[in-house]
């Protein structure tokens, strides 16, 4: 367990140390057949679990419980640099357990998305078991990604810094440019649906962390920067996904 331990912290870091590169995750939205459910679940578990169970190439599933995506899966392979995707799984034995097992059980339909991770913005400052995610995702408008992060991204981070502490939450930007308003995401990681029904403060919190009148200038701010938002909740299949729940603080340092 230990050795695995290991193996899990340092190789993803081995690798962005010798190419210095930001770290990225693959995310894949798939849309599987109403009548072919039962079998795509029991060949992606078995897939994953062959060539997608530890390191850079792990591979989790989850749900999408919400929106008009409700009932798709995600399918997130990383963190990893960009240059680690030459060495992903390709083998002639992955190309046709992948197409036998999975892909003939998925509508033509498929999403993907490249997500650069930013840590000093982010809060993984412990190991955790991931369970659901809420997923706050934006369309930031043409030429305003600077402002955007300078005057709502990191204020709300200091807000989060000094009221919530404890929460841990990723913070990432699309590597490709995005027509359908996913720009950036906002990712706060919880255990219960009860954490969904805390009191909303965040209008007080910010305020306390900024001064007396500022959310007003912040709704200001978003509005000219941004051209809509929208989130959904994902609940993670652990039966379906490769590595376990566990997440290591220091791998998204």
């Amino acid at each position: 367990m230990k050795r695995l331990l290991y193996t899990l912290v340092l190789v993803p870091l081995m690798m962005v140390s010798q190419t210095n590169e930001s770290l990225v995750i693959e995310n894949v939205m798939l849309t599987v057949k109403p009548e072919k459910i039962a079998e795509f679940e029991a060949g992606i578990a078995a897939h994953n679990k062959k060539f997608h169970a530890t390191g850079p190439f792990g591979a989790r599933v989850y749900n999408i419980d919400n929106g008009k995506n409700a009932g798709k899966y995600m399918l997130i392979m990383g963190p990893l640099p960009w240059s680690a995707l030459d060495g992903r799984p390709a083998s002639k034995e992955h190309a046709e357990d992948n197409n036998n097992n999975v892909n003939q059980y998925l509508e033509s339909e498929v999403e993907v998305n490249y997500m650069k991770m930013h840590p000093d913005l982010s809060n993984f400052s412990k190991d955790f078991e991931i369970n659901k995610v809420s997923v706050f995702m934006v369309d930031i408008k043409r030429f305003k990604d600077m402002d955007f992060m300078e005057k709502v991204v990191k204020k709300v981070v200091k807000m989060y810094k000094e009221k919530m502490p404890d929460q841990i939450y990723g913070l990432y930007t699309n590597e490709m440019p995005n027509m359908d308003g996913m720009d950036f995401a906002w990712v706060d990681f919880f255990d219960s649906y009860s954490w969904m029904a805390k009191d909303d403060t965040f209008m007080q919190d910010f305020e306390d962390v900024h001064g007396a009148g500022s959310f007003q200038q912040f709704m200001k701010d978003v509005e000219a920067t941004t051209d809509g938002d929208k989130g959904e909740i994902w609940s993670l299949r652990k039966d379906l996904s490769g590595p376990d729940a566990k997440v290591i603080a220091l791998e998204r340092q």
